[in-house]
């Protein structure tokens, strides 16, 4: 395809723009989907290939740790084999590892091909964005960034929904054998409708420009992070000589990538670009977007399942998020109307009144309408925040810098999930002790009110009614536990709502 340009002399794409957009919106949103959809076919995948639930959860964390080390390397692989193509292998290496992760055997097979996957999945996200961003003029970026907001907001929302709807009906495996169809489908929109701009230019030669220690840097200081960040809870933190070895990876592997991408003369991750003041901020208030995002979206469905009853599927059309169907569009139009600045500013209004309101009123006795009607205030303030961001990202940068620009500001809104989703598992975690220990204060034989209760049961379950029986301690521990699990699900809802709130008024007052 030849390429065009209109009266000013800028660029265009010979297809639409809208087309492009599309197709390369469907491949990420296969990629985003797949970051949560094996979330909730987590106990299944361990039962059938003979794995603890612990070790389960490598499924997760193989996919995190090399998708989060391919993210900054698209601006490499771009200038080797050209954009489109870098774009091309990425579908075919995920779909091609969709297929080895449904077929896996065992369980290391299939954490070698969520490896797999994880390397193909983290190329499609920034060159995704990067491609809308190249064939739409600067003032219709918004609109173009909002087709992709449904894509990084909504895929996960839906993740876990279609993952317990498939599971419980079908098979684990499903949740990967679905990429199939969807990526070849994108491989063969991307190969006849995507072109690279003059700008982009393949040189082979670019092969022996990688950055390889600052790529060696950047898998230990990722890796360290992200067991660090999983494993952390499980493991109590830094009183586990494990967690302790990993954090210090993280510490020491940042460290040495900060220091040499300052230095080298092709970084794997442009650093400099943090002097401009605009991308620093909007990369700083992308982390906590992803973070507010990601633990809601992993701890509310936990609460309507665990202690409302729901089925996934019923919990993913509470929490489905369908109103972005709506406000993004309206609010990709108004990008290109009002300053990015006035809009994130009001995005995180209403992030801040959202989620306070949450915290307030997300209890067991809310109704299926009044869960969804909470869900729809959170999400009315994504397209806002979200579209305005990302667009305001790319301004006054060159545009060859749209590459790294686009790696950076998916890295860094995942960085923020991780590091948001074991912030507040670490909070519910002290703070279900915390009250578990009062709760244990007053179960003592000098307390008559306990003493009464132990009685009533001893009585109620056939006993004497002069002490606790074997049966009745058996039921006091029960209820104990009940109330602890109780406790501690209540915790994290709550904290991750306040926690939202709170990080979101403050940034709103920063403007």
């Amino acid at each position: 395809m030849s390429d065009e340009a209109g009266s000013s002399g800028r660029w265009k794409p010979k297809v639409n723009p809208w087309l492009i957009a599309a197709t390369v919106a469907l491949a990420a949103f296969m990629e985003v989907l797949d970051t949560s959809i094996a979330n909730v076919a987590l106990p299944h995948i361990a039962g059938d290939l003979g794995a603890s639930t612990d070790q389960g959860t490598w499924v997760l964390t193989s996919y995190l740790v090399s998708n989060a080390i391919i993210l900054p390397v698209g601006a490499w692989a771009s200038s080797v084999i050209g954009r489109k193509n870098f774009f091309l292998l990425c579908i075919t290496i995920f779909t091609a590892a969709s297929f080895l992760c449904g077929i896996a055997p065992t369980l290391p097979i299939l954490l070698i091909s969520r490896v797999l996957q994880g390397v193909g999945g983290g190329g499609l996200q920034p060159m995704a964005q990067a491609i809308m961003a190249d064939s739409f003029e600067e003032k219709k970026r918004g609109q173009a960034f909002a087709l992709y907001g449904l894509v990084a907001v909504l895929a996960p929302s839906l993740g876990q929904t279609i993952g317990g709807w498939i599971t419980d009906n079908y098979s684990w495996r499903w949740i990967f054998y679905i990429n199939l169809p969807v990526g070849i489908l994108a491989f063969f929109l991307v190969s006849r409708l995507v072109q690279d701009p003059p700008w982009i230019k393949a040189d082979r030669a670019n092969l022996r420009k990688l950055d390889y220690i600052g790529l060696g840097l950047l898998t230990v200081a990722m890796g360290g992070m992200q067991v660090m960040l999983d494993k952390g809870e499980e493991n109590d933190w830094f009183a586990s000589t494990f967690i302790r070895i990993f954090c210090f990876l993280f510490v020491a592997g940042m460290a040495g990538l900060i220091w040499w991408q300052w230095r080298a003369k092709n970084p794997i991750m442009n650093l400099r670009l943090f002097k401009y003041k605009n991308f620093a901020i909007c990369c700083f208030l992308m982390i906590l977007v992803g973070g507010v995002l990601n633990a809601a979206t992993v701890l509310e469905p936990q609460f309507l399942q665990q202690l409302m009853g729901y089925t996934a599927t019923r919990a993913g059309e509470a929490l489905g998020g369908l109103a972005l169907l709506v406000v993004m569009p309206l609010a990709g139009i108004a990008t290109g109307r009002f300053p990015a600045r006035n809009m994130a500013a009001f995005g995180f209004v209403c992030f801040a009144g959202a989620f306070y309101y949450t915290s307030t009123h997300f209890t067991l006795t809310m109704t299926f309408g009044f869960a969804s009607w909470l869900r729809i205030l959170q999400m009315f303030a994504i397209p806002f925040a979200f579209i305005a961001i990302t667009t305001a990202a790319y301004v006054g940068l060159p545009k060859e810098a749209s590459n790294q620009v686009s790696g950076i500001i998916n890295f860094v809104r995942n960085v923020g999930g991780s590091i948001f989703i074991a912030v507040t598992g670490a909070i519910v975690t002290n703070r279900s002790l915390f009250h578990q220990a009062r709760l244990q204060e007053s179960m003592q034989p000098g307390n008559p009110a306990f003493v009464n209760r132990v009685n009533a049961l001893t009585s109620y379950f056939g006993g004497s009614g002069k002490g606790p029986d074997p049966a009745s301690w058996r039921e006091l521990q029960f209820t104990s536990n009940s109330i602890s699990r109780l406790l501690r699900r209540l915790i994290r809802t709550s904290t991750v709502c306040s926690v939202g709130w709170q990080w979101a008024w403050w940034c709103a007052l920063s403007f």
